[in-house]
């Protein structure tokens, strides 16, 4: 009984479901765009992430990732994927809750994401893409210290 409830608090987190919810590959300026070039187009990243709840252990993180190449004022790629993932988390501190959600969830996503990244630029003619790992935590603080600035300039704004 003992080993019963101490695997119950034991803390956990299980990836139950993984999906593509939306993927984009725009080449406007095919075939021009495929013949070789003098320079490497620039290329921005974005990357968001999103955490909703499904029920009181099951959370839906969404990470997006926005990719486009130019060369000057053109697009030569643009690629959009909105890569989710279903995880049940069990056993942390509610404290410990958001750094899971969006750092440790998308930490075990982008993996995925960024092969789907680079197989879809590479099917359109391309390179692979192959992004940067992410740091998830540093983009969590960021975010978080955003957040705190809004609230207070909404609060003095009250």
């Amino acid at each position: 009984m003992a080993d019963e409830n101490n695997q119950a608090a034991q803390p956990s987190i299980n990836i139950l479901a993984q999906y593509t919810k939306d993927l984009s590959f725009e080449n406007p300026g095919a075939p021009r765009s495929l013949q070789a070039r003098d320079k490497a187009p620039g290329i921005t990243i974005n990357v968001n992430v999103n955490a909703n709840p499904l029920s009181e252990a099951d959370f839906d993180v969404v990470l997006t990732l926005n990719a486009e190449a130019k060369d000057g004022d053109k697009v030569v790629f643009a690629a959009e994927l909105v890569y989710g993932g279903v995880f049940r988390i069990t056993g942390f501190p509610q404290e410990h809750m958001l750094p899971l959600l969006f750092i440790e969830c998308p930490r075990l996503l982008f993996p995925f994401a960024r092969q789907i990244v680079a197989d879809v630029t590479r099917n359109g003619g391309f390179p692979p893409l192959m992004i940067d790992p992410i740091d998830f935590a540093q983009m969590f603080t960021q975010r978080m210290a955003e957040e705190q600035a809004r609230s207070k300039v909404q609060a003095l704004n009250s």
